[in-house]
């Protein structure tokens, strides 16, 4: 069903995965020489981002940001970990994904929390945007892929709120954070709901 005369943009996650190789592989290497499996790097990943998550609702950006930009990339590494043994698999990428999502939503969630309890109606509601933008920018990717389109684009991937999200936390600018991410991750939400309906106008031709 993809019509080949439509080009999918390079990511910046596509972009990075290629620049850090040099990096990413010899880390991936280590722990795996010490013992550690893919596995236990998702776990390690996800339970640093709820603990991040929990320093949020009690209004610790800066340490819960921390925490965040520190954990964040070694979740990123149980891919390497399992190309590098050779095993790769759809359901170990499968786990992955669902993983970054729950980790996702919960640091959203803990900014939510605490301005919810502080009575601060727009961070809230910032926070919940932001949350639906995430969620959905991952929605409209698998909906996509599910239908054989392509809709891996936007200015406001998963690499890129992060990179957002985790330094201004650390410098304790939660409310910027939340504004760039309520914006721009429902701007990349419709950015790839446009991008498939291009596609399947192209293949209807």
């Amino acid at each position: 069903m993809e019509n080949n005369s439509i080009r999918t943009p390079v990511t910046l996650t596509d972009r990075m995965r290629v620049w850090f190789k040099w990096i990413i592989d010899p880390i991936g290497r280590f722990f795996l020489n010490i013992g550690m499996t893919p596995n236990m790097m998702t776990a390690l990943g996800m339970i640093g981002n709820f603990l991040g998550a929990y320093y949020l609702s009690q209004g610790k950006f800066m340490q819960g940001g921390w925490l965040i930009l520190i954990l964040t990339p070694i979740d990123a590494l149980d891919g390497t970990m399992a190309r590098l043994r050779g095993e790769p698999s759809d359901f170990g990428a499968f786990v992955d994904s669902i993983s970054d999502r729950y980790a996702e939503i919960a640091i959203l969630g803990g900014i939510m929390y605490y301005y919810a309890n502080q009575g601060n109606a727009l961070g809230s509601t910032l926070a919940f945007a932001a949350a639906s933008g995430s969620v959905l920018v991952s929605y409209v990717k698998a909906r996509a892929e599910s239908l054989e389109y392509e809709a891996k684009i936007g200015v406001l991937t998963r690499v890129e709120r992060y990179l957002v999200l985790a330094p201004l936390l650390v410098f304790n600018l939660p409310m910027i954070a939340l504004w760039i991410l309520a914006i721009f991750g429902n701007f990349t939400a419709l950015q790839r709901i446009w991008f498939v309906r291009r596609q399947a106008h192209a293949n209807m031709k």
